[in-house]
């Protein structure tokens, strides 16, 4: 059975001959470049370490690491694309903290302060709210919650794609399509409804960076808030009109949103809220995409979100990523039991606050076996860890876990 066939078995609630594995599918399920490049010379690749996203510091997969790992999924996202598709020297060669020699992205800008603290800067060379502190492994957002009122007139989603970028995306998804048996993953033009999340661009983000004003006003400007959801999702749907006319069905799916609405603890916003206020423009955004591609709903989601699964569901999400199972009532039987017939669980696999990067190998694959034997009934199931593999997993940790997922995920 190939990749793309398992995944798309699995997608279905069908049983495919084993657990698919996903590494590095979407920028929420890959893995730190420090890690990566430590991982790499454990396999014996010596090729450079590309960061493909400067701000979440995570590595350029690499076919040899792909395999190696078993994986069957690679995404098609522009801002992904976009760095790839130039060549090999125009990217930009810096040394991190920990003394990791990366390449960053062409056209990647980054200052030093006097503290030795790192910057992104933006093209004509201003700062970004973007800052890497001296001996960190990220660039932070500092911008939340500073700044004047939201102003629901200066939210302008994106709702158009140039042609050269349409292009692109085309010709990228076609290679990957006709030239690899991958199961191919898209993301981008997504919306973002509660702004805690990153991977989804700036522009399209209703809080205007502004979340604590944003979740107030659910409760006290309703009709406006309402009105700023709906446009977003109206510049989605005709950018998605625009992707689906280029890479048609070559993806068996696309991420609509990252959309983090959970804490450790709990829900954001009460789930009553959240039906009230943002379910409407999800169902809005997933009965588009029923309706006119073959592609499913793919969202992601962080954090505590037990209570707002049932209501996900409704409005027709059919992939949910990262399950959080650390968090308050994200018990994995729970939700397998609870939901795992009308939603596919995509993560979960291992925990990777707890356990990914302190346990020891065997500890790590009786973790994995575990999990396996509670998410891969019935299909269903997409194993990936919680989220990205973080800088400080050793590359045994990591090929445990992924050794684990192939050689325990197969179906009887």
């Amino acid at each position: 059975m190939t990749s793309r066939e398992r995944v798309t078995r699995a997608v279905n609630h069908q049983i495919p001959d084993r657990v698919p594995i996903d590494l590095g599918g979407l920028k929420a399920s890959s893995i730190a470049a420090i890690a990566y490049d430590k991982l790499k010379r454990k396999l014996g690749i010596a090729t450079p370490t590309k960061v493909i996203d400067a701000r979440f510091m995570i590595a350029a997969l690499e076919e040899a690491v792909l395999r190696r790992l078993h994986a069957d999924v690679v995404p098609l996202d522009l801002s992904c694309v976009l760095p790839l598709s130039r060549p090999d020297s125009e990217w930009i060669p810096r040394r991190l903290f920990d003394g990791t020699n990366v390449l960053f992205p062409p056209d990647t800008r980054i200052a030093e302060d006097a503290a030795g603290n790192w910057i992104l800067l933006n093209a004509d060379g201003s700062p970004t709210t973007f800052q890497m502190p001296k001996g960190g492994y990220y660039f932070d957002d500092t911008s939340f919650n500073r700044g004047d009122r939201i102003d629901p007139q200066k939210f302008q989603p994106v709702s158009d794609i140039s042609d050269e970028h349409l292009a692109l995306l085309r010709h990228y998804g076609r290679a990957l399509y006709r030239d690899t048996d991958y199961a191919i993953l898209g993301w981008g033009f997504g919306v973002c409804f509660l702004g805690l999340s990153l991977i989804t661009d700036r522009s399209s983000n209703v809080t205007q960076g502004l979340t604590d004003e944003w979740m107030m006003m659910l409760m006290t400007e309703k009709e406006t808030c309402h009105e700023m959801m709906n446009r977003s999702v109206e510049a989605t749907i005709q950018c998605l009109k625009l992707v689906h006319e280029a890479v048609g069905d070559w993806v068996f799916a696309w991420g609509i949103a990252a959309d983090d609405s959970g804490t450790q603890r709990g829900e954001f916003v009460r789930p009553e809220l959240w039906a009230e206020m943002i379910k409407p423009h999800y169902k809005k955004l997933c009965d588009w995409i029923h309706a006119h591609t073959k592609w499913k709903v793919f969202l992601h989601c962080c954090g505590s979100i037990y209570n707002l699964i049932p209501h996900f569901i409704e409005a027709g999400i059919d992939i949910l990523n990262p399950v959080q199972t650390s968090a308050a009532n994200m018990e994995p039987a729970r939700l397998k039991k609870e939901f795992g017939d009308r939603i596919v669980f995509w993560g979960g696999g291992c925990d990777t606050q707890s356990v990914l990067g302190k346990a020891k190998p065997e500890e790590i694959r009786q973790h994995v076996k575990e999990r396996l034997r509670i998410f891969s009934p019935g299909g269903g199931y997409v194993f990936n860890q919680i989220h990205n593999i973080q800088a400080n997993v050793s590359p045994e940790n990591i090929l445990a876990m992924f050794d684990a997922a192939y050689e325990l995920g197969a179906y009887a």
